[in-house]
């Protein structure tokens, strides 16, 4: 079973509110909103689809690469880490 069906009420929820702020930031494009508003919200968009491919990642990672070697997960903790900074 894949680690998306396993998290798929998460991953969904995830999706739908990322599907609410970008229909905010159109709302906002629309209504010729201040530019820092537009900003804000393009702002706030990229943050939320990188925590859902931070969180994608590491679950296939977790998953596929190094399920069934515990020594493998465990060398894989440095990598996420380096990877959940660089996504923020």
């Amino acid at each position: 079973m894949s680690h998306t069906v396993q998290n798929k009420k998460s991953l969904i929820t995830r999706v739908r509110r990322i599907g609410g702020q970008v229909a905010s930031l159109e709302n906002a494009l629309e209504a010729d909103a201040d530019c820092d508003v537009v900003l804000q919200q393009a702002a706030s968009i990229r943050g939320a689809v990188q925590g859902l491919m931070s969180l994608l990642l590491e679950d296939h990672l977790r998953e596929h690469v190094a399920a069934s070697n515990p020594k493998a997960l465990k060398e894989l903790e440095p990598v996420m880490a380096v990877l959940r900074s660089y996504l923020r």
